[in-house]
């Protein structure tokens, strides 16, 4: 395995750890989720944490093609097992698994099922918390990583850089605790999902085309988010940017309720470790303010 990948293991125990016991029962395990897998024999037992980080490994290393396998089997055990505990397993942390799982390329569909996904519990808060997300500024590994990843897209053929570009988004807004609506689906030359930021939810159109993004795209965009609920809003993603005409013949006679960033955007967020949630306050209070749907970071910050 590379760094990265040693990385997402680790980070996948930290998450799956909570899943499901050790051992000590009969019915649900981790040792019995690799059994279901034909994987039983890289569970190691000892320590709970330690053990998974070895089944992980082992399984991305020695049987990668059983990986998908095995995260559904423990998800499923984990259903039940939570379910008894009182503790339902939440749509919050499928998401963090389904996030953690395309850094290494991997999607399982049953996971990513929108319907599944909806039948999952919220996350329960304690009353003083906060449902704030992170302010934070992403990690140096995870910024290079980010970064690299957004400059690669380039390299890549159109099919595999729909895959490449949803999953640079997902990461991206799941490392911001935007709890990105997974996975952001790829039709045609498009991406779209939803995130929530400050407890409002954004619908998300992403284009990834040479051309820049005209007013028909915009007023498209618009309509589609007029027509969900009254809270919605948009955030349209063009990384080829956005064409002075259409922007300006959007922004006349109608109030803005979508705002708009481009692939420099995204690339001075990562490549400059900015936050991004700063970045959609401000682009937020300028469409505020002049009811200008697009403004480049460079001009806000």
């Amino acid at each position: 395995m590379n760094l990265v990948e040693e990385q997402c293991v680790e980070d996948l125990a930290d998450l799956l750890y909570n899943f499901l016991p050790g051992s000590g029962n009969s019915r649900t395990a981790f040792p019995l989720a690799a059994a279901q897998v034909q994987c039983e024999d890289l569970w190691t037992g000892g320590s709970k944490r330690p053990a998974i980080v070895q089944m992980l490994s082992s399984t991305l290393s020695q049987r990668r093609h059983k990986l998908s396998a095995l995260m559904l089997a423990i998800v499923r055990q984990s259903m039940t097992w939570r379910r008894g505990k009182g503790e339902p397993l939440t749509r919050a942390e499928v998401d963090g698994l389904n996030a953690l799982l395309l850094r290494l390329s991997i999607k399982v569909p049953e996971l990513n099922d929108p319907k599944f996904l909806e039948s999952l519990a919220e996350a329960q808060t304690e009353p003083e918390a906060t449902t704030e997300p992170k302010k934070a500024t992403l990690s140096d590994e995870l910024a290079r990583t980010l970064s690299a990843r957004l400059i690669s897209l380039f390299e890549h053929p159109p099919q595999r850089r729909g895959f490449e570009y949803e999953r640079f988004l997902t990461e991206l807004f799941a490392a911001y605790g935007l709890t990105p609506r997974a996975p952001f689906k790829l039709t045609g030359e498009q991406i779209d999902g939803s995130f929530k930021l400050h407890g409002e939810t954004y619908l998300v159109e992403a284009k990834w085309q040479a051309r820049r993004t005209g007013q028909s795209d915009l007023l498209t965009f618009s309509g589609k988010v007029s027509g969900k609920a009254t809270w919605a809003r948009g955030l349209f993603i063009s990384n080829s940017g956005f064409s002075e005409d259409g922007l300006k013949a959007f922004g006349t006679g109608r109030r803005t309720n979508i705002i708009c960033a481009d692939g420099l955007d995204l690339h001075q967020v990562v490549h400059n470790r900015l936050s991004l949630i700063d970045v959609l306050d401000e682009k937020l209070r300028r469409a505020a303010e002049t009811n200008q749907a697009f403004v480049p970071v460079r001009d806000l910050l």
